[in-house]
């Protein structure tokens, strides 16, 4: 029992998730709480204007998070301009929160939007398992099930059985034997008078 406890199967939560940058809130950071032990993913699929954005490149970048010994810089991941290109999307990025995006220039308002995928620990295999035991467990203190008896076949109708079997052999052999069926089917052609 032990050892089917340790195992840990996971189950798939998935969320639509969105932000917005613009001139107030340049930047966004989206993280997770610190207790949460599951493994999170968050899929980029649309960077798109708003429908008030100026004429002008807007640049959207994400941020990496501060790793000591480490000289990362931000990477570009859109340049929109209304006239130009007002949305991508975005194919095969998918990142491990925290993830901070962050508007470089251009006044927004910028919409980024994905999915949200976060592996759960299933436990209720676990929960099935005890409810079962507990099942099996009074099961056996009840008292065994007694076995269904049949009846048994009447002599009366093994007789009527064979007496019908006897009947339908006398009518097979009567049809044999009449001259009407026994001309049938030979191939024989009559003779010539």
């Amino acid at each position: 029992m032990e050892s089917t406890i340790n195992l840990l199967l996971e189950k798939t939560v998935s969320l639509i998730w969105g932000c917005e940058l613009n001139k107030q809130n340049k930047t966004f950071t989206f993280k997770l709480s610190d207790e949460d032990k599951s493994e999170h993913q968050l899929a980029l699929r649309t960077v798109c204007l708003g429908n008030t954005a100026k004429d002008e490149f807007h640049i959207v970048e994400i941020v990496p998070q501060a790793v000591e010994g480490s000289d990362a810089k931000p990477v570009p991941i859109a340049t929109l301009k209304p006239s130009i290109l007002p949305m991508a999307t975005m194919v095969g990025i998918e990142l491990t929160p925290p993830v901070t995006f962050q508007l470089k220039s251009g006044s927004g308002p910028i919409y980024i939007s994905g999915q949200y995928v976060a592996l759960e620990a299933d436990y209720s295999w676990a929960e099935e398992e005890v409810e079962e035991e507990e099942e099996e467990e009074e099961d056996d203190t009840e008292s065994p099930p007694k076995p269904v008896k049949r009846p048994a076949a009447s002599k009366k109708a093994g007789q009527a059985k064979k007496k019908k079997m006897e009947k339908d052999d006398e009518k097979s052999s009567e049809e044999e034997d009449s001259p009407a069926k026994r001309g049938r089917g030979r191939g024989r052609k009559p003779a010539k008078k």
